[in-house]
């Protein structure tokens, strides 16, 4: 066939300098031309010569062959040749793109011609400081949430009226963890609800053991409104007591158990807890607070120990029957402490069932199938895996600590659907041999769904590779819940993409003076959805516009509508009067097949105010020197971006979840 020849001459008032910055850096087209979700560097030639891998549906590679700088680009692609001319004009520029389609006429050739258009369109308002739209999506329906939730087996098929009625029934408990469970108990008391080392429990017997044990709680003066710590590995006992808290309306802060005891108990006195539930092996915080906290152990330290635990406390204890309180009881939830000391934040008790379709939206959960939580579930991440399995009525799978090849052992053991992982553990599990992770059969795992930190696109790819196309990635935090997802075909796509808005949410990229910014333009990212945080305890609030909370990162939407997340604002690195985020950098550094992880953060400089250091872990047994890895980022990146410091380390600072922890670096690890 003939090939089909598109042309296309726009003049934008901008001078062809201005627009080559863009046109000159095929890195960026993601960003203003819609199909094109990647475009990466594979040479070490700069300009002529230069090669790059892309993504427009399919994988290509694509040859540069003609940069003349500020004038005219064309490359040369497997399946087209695209040139672009720039001509100055009295108005600006003049930009004339030949696209040449090499397998012949195409019915998508209009569509093809309309993306040039909007590109062009997005360069020159991106160059002219325009602003992207101001406008929300439209609230979904309740009928739009139903459908979700019958998809998923949360609701079961009926007429509109009758599961809008399903929708607002949750019992005369309300969407709290105690109304949900009873809910359950009430549908499959027989089902099995939670499953660790020591024990199984199906939803009837979690029902009765956690008003049994609200009863105990009772007579240690806990009711309405009064304030319990609990500090607890994932295990039954923890969910139990999270259970029997919310039956009494007592408010509940989860500790990480990565604290040091004094931080433990400096917070137990500001937020005024009056009864601590521990695991044993923390029974040291005790001498830390004052006599008038009691403590009750909730697991046992090991063999040997003589001590009273929970499950004793419930066997003693007569079946009774408990009253729902007048308002329900907090969950506060620490946050990750990466640039500060972490800080208590209240989550909100859920609408309605119809809250967890958001995430069922974009990861393909199911009712009454097992979930194994390796996440922490003191973290917002694991909390989420818990209410989700508590909605979709399914058995959670609890190991205490997180070891790789256990975990695929309990996930054929248990027949385990879904895995709600942080992207360090699943480092862990690629680090297996293949011949042990051979041994388990898997065929049952649907789902990986990753959060509490970023994940590398190198990782991302890695573990599809070896587990298949089964990896979700989900971007949030513990103040504003969920704000993107990344399905595998997004994670595919477009390496280190957090994904796309679920149903109910809405992102803005924002300036600092609250004013969206122009089309592929890094900003401050705002998140609206129905879950946001109620405040920190201390009383601090974070800033809403439009009803959208601020997260404190910084990142941009691309042409297709994905998100990628640049750093934290207070993790930017001005050097020499230029900005440079922090995410860009590592994800260069661990395209290196000898890098296994990287955390580039800003150090003092006399001279540049900041200047780029890069600490790094090597592949065992690699070999890297730092001028490679300069080389490296210098033909990727702006010279601002090349690290002028490169550190080799054994391993990277991380807290409970896995996220680097940044200011440990700079104290620990430069000179």
């Amino acid at each position: 066939m003939e090939p089909e020849l598109i042309e296309i001459t726009v003049t934008v008032p901008h001078p062809p300098a201005a627009v080559w910055a863009i046109v000159g850096s095929p890195h960026l087209y993601p960003r203003f031309v819609r199909g094109i979700t990647s475009c990466e560097p594979v040479s070490e030639v700069i300009g002529r010569g230069a090669r790059y891998r892309y993504r427009a549906g399919d994988e290509g590679e694509a040859e540069i062959f003609v940069h003349r700088r500020d004038e005219h680009l064309a490359w040369s692609g497997r399946q087209h040749r695209m040139s672009v001319v720039l001509r100055p004009t009295s108005g600006g520029c003049a930009i004339t793109v030949l696209l040449t389609l090499l397998d012949g006429r195409s019915p998508a050739v209009p569509r093809i011609r309309q993306r040039i258009l909007d590109a062009v369109a997005a360069i020159s308002d991106h160059l002219g400081g325009v602003p992207g739209p101001d406008s929300l999506p439209p609230r979904p329906s309740k009928r739009e949430f139903a459908r979700i939730l019958v998809k998923a087996g949360v609701l079961t098929p009926a007429q509109p009226t009758g599961t809008l009625r399903q929708l607002r029934s949750v019992g005369r408990w309300g969407s709290t963890l105690a109304g949900g469970y009873e809910a359950v108990a009430r549908r499959a008391p027989e089902s099995l609800a939670l499953c660790d080392e020591r024990s199984e429990r199906s939803f009837g017997e979690l029902d009765d053991r956690t008003t049994r044990l609200a009863a105990v709680l009772k007579r240690h003066d806990i009711t309405e409104g009064s304030r319990v710590l609990l500090m607890c590995r994932n295990h039954n006992a923890m969910v139990e007591a999270m259970i029997a808290c919310s039956k009494l309306g007592a408010d509940v802060a989860l500790m990480n158990t990565g604290l040091a005891l004094g931080q433990v108990a400096e917070f137990a006195l500001r937020h005024g807890s009056q009864l601590v539930l521990a695991d044993a092996e923390f029974a040291a915080l005790g001498r830390q607070l004052p006599a008038g906290i009691p403590q009750l152990w909730t697991w046992p330290p090991g063999d040997g120990w003589h001590g009273t635990t929970i499950e004793d406390l419930i066997e003693a204890e007569p079946a009774a029957r408990i009253a729902p309180p007048g308002r329900p009881g907090r969950l506060v939830v620490l946050t990750s402490g990466t640039s500060g000391p972490p800080k208590g934040a209240r989550r909100p008790t859920p609408h309605s069932v119809a809250d967890a379709a958001a995430v069922l939206s974009e990861i393909p959960l199911r009712a009454s199938e097992p979930i194994l939580v390796a996440a922490p579930l003191f973290h917002t991440w694991g909390l989420a895996a818990l209410q989700l399995g508590m909605a979709l009525r399914a058995g959670l799978v609890l190991p205490r600590r997180f070891d790789p090849e256990a975990t695929l052992s309990m996930i054929e053991r248990q027949r385990c659907t879904a895995l709600f992982a942080v992207p360090t553990m699943l480092r862990r599990l690629l680090d297996l041999p293949e011949r042990t992770r051979a041994r388990y059969d898997l065929s049952s795992l649907r789902v990986v769904a990753s959060s509490g930190a970023g994940l590398p696109g190198r990782l991302g790819e890695e573990f599809m590779d070896a587990f298949g196309d089964i990896l979700y990635n989900l971007y949030g935090s513990t103040e504003v819940s969920w704000a993107a997802i990344a399905g595998p075909g997004d994670l595919r796509a477009a390496r280190g993409t957090a994904g796309r808005p679920p149903i109910g949410t809405a992102i803005r990229v924002l300036d600092r003076a609250g004013t969206p910014v122009p089309p592929g333009t890094t900003g401050r990212l705002y998140v609206g959805n129905r879950l946001l945080f109620d405040g920190y305890t201390d009383g601090e609030q974070l800033d809403v516009r439009d009803g959208l909370m601020d997260t404190g990162d910084r990142g941009y939407v691309d042409a297709n509508g994905l998100l990628f997340v640049q750093g934290r604002e207070d993790e930017m690195i001005v050097s020499g009067g230029e900005n440079v985020a922090p995410a860009p950098v590592e994800e260069v550094l661990l395209a290196l097949p000898e890098v296994r992880e990287a955390a580039v953060v800003g150090v003092r400089d006399p001279k540049y105010g900041q200047r780029l250091a890069a600490y790094l872990v090597l592949v065992p047994g690699a070999r890297l020197d730092a001028d490679t890895v300069r080389s490296h980022v210098r033909e990727r990146l702006a010279r601002f971006a090349v690290p002028r410091d490169v550190v080799f380390v054994d391993e990277l600072p991380r807290n409970a979840t896995g996220k680097v922890v940044k200011r440990a670096l700079r104290r620990n690890y430069h000179w």
